[in-house]
Formats: structure tokens, sequence, C-alpha cells
């Protein structure tokens, strides 16, 4: 549907402000697809985020600098997310013996189960971008890379 349509707003200053609010509409849309999947499971995009990073480290180990580094959501606190996910059994963490102040993380078994349950959510997004064709996928993809420079 239309961006005009979807926020009712016919004029945009620039061609550049419309594709800023169609990113953030959209990014607030698919946002709310995948809370859809998370919400009978009680974690969050970014709890969810942290567990994809943590099984693609299985079996070894990872830092919190590492899951800082690779998070979608910069603005996330990585720690306290990493805390909520030690409370709910899905990580396991370990003090490094070599340096005290830093600490190892990895998956557990129990958040390893959570993400088989939730790989459905892969067949999901390819049902969210049914309206584009692969080769307008991989264009926008092509061009989003580009925006980021």
């Amino acid at each position: 549907m239309l961006l005009e349509k979807e926020i009712q707003q016919k004029n945009f200053k620039s061609p550049q402000q419309k594709l800023a609010i169609n990113l953030l509409y959209t990014t607030n849309w698919l946002n709310y697809q995948y809370h859809q999947h998370f919400k009978n499971h009680k974690i969050t995009v970014q709890q969810f985020n942290v567990l994809r990073i943590l099984r693609g480290q299985y079996p070894d180990y990872c830092s919190l600098k590492v899951i800082k580094e690779r998070m979608l959501d910069r603005m996330s606190d990585a720690s306290r997310i990493v805390d909520k996910l030690v409370e709910k059994k899905y990580i396991i963490r370990h003090q490094c013996p070599s340096d005290r102040r830093s600490v190892n993380l990895m998956i557990s078994d129990k958040g390893l189960a959570i993400l088989k349950e939730l790989d459905v959510i892969d067949e999901s997004t390819k049902d969210m971008f049914k309206h584009l064709s692969t080769k307008e996928v991989d264009k926008l993809n092509q061009l989003l890379d580009a925006l980021r420079g």
C-alpha cells in the first residue's frame, strides 16, 4: 500500500524526506510482524538477535564485545539483554579465567530449543516480501547497502 494512504499524508518536502519516513514506517511494520512471533515466547526482538548471534558461535563461547558489535540494534543495552537471557536460562555465563573483567557467553540447550521453535520466522519472512520478485529483493538489498555507504 502507498505510504501516502498508510499515514494519510499527501505531500512531502522532498523525495528524500518521503524515503526517510517510508523507511521508518516500514521498519516499524517489520518490527510488528516479528513481535507477533515473539510475544508467545516472551522474548524481544533484541533478545532473539542475541540468541541468534550466540547460536552462530556455538559451541564456542562469545564475548559481550562481539555481541555488541554484531547486534542489529546498536542502541540496545547488550548487558541488560544478556542478563535477562541468563535469568531465563537461555544463555550460560562463565567468568573468563584469564581476565576476570571479561565474561564468556554461550547459548544453552534451552536457548537452542527456543530458536528451533522460532525458526519458522525465516519462512514467515519470505511471506512478508511476497509482493516483491527475487530480482526486486536483490535490488532493494543493494540499494539499502548503498544508502549506508
